[in-house]
């Protein structure tokens, strides 16, 4: 019965070191298989036509995502009819002036409205107070109308303003 623990066959090379045999070893004609594919997969060639394609799809996955993800913006934006107000108007401030009498469709043009508009009219409803700082004192003060007021204004503004923000969000990533 063969010795299943005895060491693997040893070729003798011509330096006099022994070397072990293996499937891989060197043929006549050069480097084993298997080495030769290696070799090949690992070439700074093949890995820089693997990264550059790699760059290619993903640049144009990124294309087709942003011009997707801009029109979505637009699509949501343009069914609220928001408009800049015209211009010549006092209600122009500005922060606004570039887009006076355009529609609201882009995400530059909602990230102006929420932060030079709306914000700028928010700071005059209640003395610069913030919904959180009004609705305190509503709370506190139940029967005070005005309070009440300032309270559904603010809230209205404020959500407003935060989905204008998001879709400016929106509009960067794409």
């Amino acid at each position: 019965m063969p010795d299943t623990m005895s060491p693997p066959p040893t070729v003798p090379v011509t330096n006099g070191a022994a070397r072990v045999a293996r499937d891989d070893r060197p043929t006549a004609n050069g480097p084993a298989p298997r080495s030769r594919l290696l070799a090949r997969l690992t070439s700074l060639t093949s890995v820089a036509t693997v990264a550059a394609a790699g760059m290619i799809v993903v640049g144009v996955l990124a294309v087709v995502g942003g011009n997707y993800d801009k029109q979505v913006v637009h699509d949501q934006l343009a069914p609220q009819k928001i408009f800049f107000p015209a211009a010549g108007s006092p209600a122009l401030l500005p922060g606004i002036k570039q887009y006076a009498g355009q529609q609201l469709l882009t995400g530059s043009q909602a990230k102006a409205y929420a932060d030079k508009f709306i914000n700028v009219h928010l700071s005059e409803v209640a003395g610069g107070k913030t919904y959180a700082q009004v609705s305190a004192a509503a709370i506190a003060a139940p029967k005070d109308q005005k309070l009440a007021a300032q309270k559904a204004t603010l809230f209205q503004g404020e959500t407003l303003r935060g989905l204008l923000l998001g879709g400016w969000g929106w509009s960067m990533i794409g």
